[in-house]
């Protein structure tokens, strides 16, 4: 694994040596510290603050009250049902994206009619805007007069609040966004099947396996690299969610759909600027701690040609 990092970096290194300069690298290194790295470091700066919109002065919390926004963003059960429905976003629909992606790239990596105008209308969903599946799955889950509590009101059967009752309110934000983004990581399976060479199934097939033994010893095994790219995505899209939560149920009722990036604009519309700075900065240094453990994931399973 370690040969596969270091003959990576040596491979990018003689590439930027060999071909450009490499002061090309600093533009570049440049932007990607003031966009993306600085503002990073001031928001955790303002973290140890007590800014907000009720006072023009913003000032540092004193000596054995530093970590009191942090205190409070763990202690408060608020914010730690915030944390909580994120992690859940995360869990559940990464899992699902990825079995649903997969089964549906599987059908429709068969020969059967029509085959791309199927794939089409299932990656349809995909380039949808949030407010548009929130507009979708508001007419569908609308306790009132919604679709399908019209619909099972004709069988006599009283559906529901899908977006008001807190039970089951975040289970139906989570389906409108697996909706959406699960013709997405299709495309991205049905292009790993497509890369795995017909030998493998051919050998199979004179070896008397059938469609489960060839699943399970031959395309499961090969898409381990793109399974892992699809779970980065998951990963990254669910830690970081807010349009569809905020199309759908804007974090109710209640606080039962609220997430972290919801709750961060929640907490700078109420002008809680320190507050909301914290809960960024906690997601901030997350998504380092997460990308530093997925990136050796990646490098584990590069290959080398």
């Amino acid at each position: 694994m370690k040969k596969t990092a270091n003959h990576s970096n040596r491979h990018a290194r003689l590439i930027v040596g060999k071909n450009y300069p490499a002061y090309f690298l600093y533009g570049t290194l440049i932007l990607y510290l003031v966009l993306y790295l600085l503002p990073g470091i001031i928001g955790i700066g303002y973290s140890f603050t007590d800014w907000s919109a009720y006072s023009d002065k913003v000032n540092f919390l004193g000596q054995g009250h530093m970590f009191d926004n942090y205190k409070k963003a763990f202690t408060d059960i608020k914010y730690i049902g915030y944390l909580k429905n994120t992690l859940i976003f995360t869990f559940v629909t990464t899992i699902a994206k990825n079995v649903l992606g997969l089964v549906l790239a599987i059908f429709l990596s068969q020969k059967i009619f029509l085959q791309n105008f199927h794939r089409a209308v299932m990656y349809i969903p995909a380039v949808l805007s949030a407010l548009i599946v929130g507009m979708i799955f508001r007419s569908i889950l609308n306790p009132a007069d919604g679709l399908l509590n019209t619909y099972l009101s004709v069988f006599g059967i009283k559906g529901p609040g899908w977006l008001t009752d807190p039970k089951i309110a975040f289970w139906s934000v989570m389906a409108g966004d697996i909706w959406k983004g699960m013709g997405y990581i299709m495309t991205i399976f049905i292009a790993g099947i497509m890369s795995i060479s017909p030998v493998y199934y051919e050998a199979a097939e004179i070896d008397g396996a059938g469609p489960w033994q060839k699943f399970r010893a031959i395309t499961l095994p090969m898409l381990m690299p793109t399974i892992t790219v699809t779970t980065v995505l998951n990963i990254i899209y669910g830690l970081r969610v807010f349009d569809t939560v905020y199309a759908l149920t804007n974090g109710g009722p209640g606080y039962a759909t609220e997430v972290l990036y919801t709750g961060i604009y929640k907490e700078f519309g109420y002008g809680k600027y320190a507050m909301g700075t914290t809960l960024s900065s906690i997601m901030f240094l997350f998504m380092v701690v997460i990308g530093y453990f997925l990136i050796r994931i990646m490098n584990r399973n590069e290959v080398v040609e």
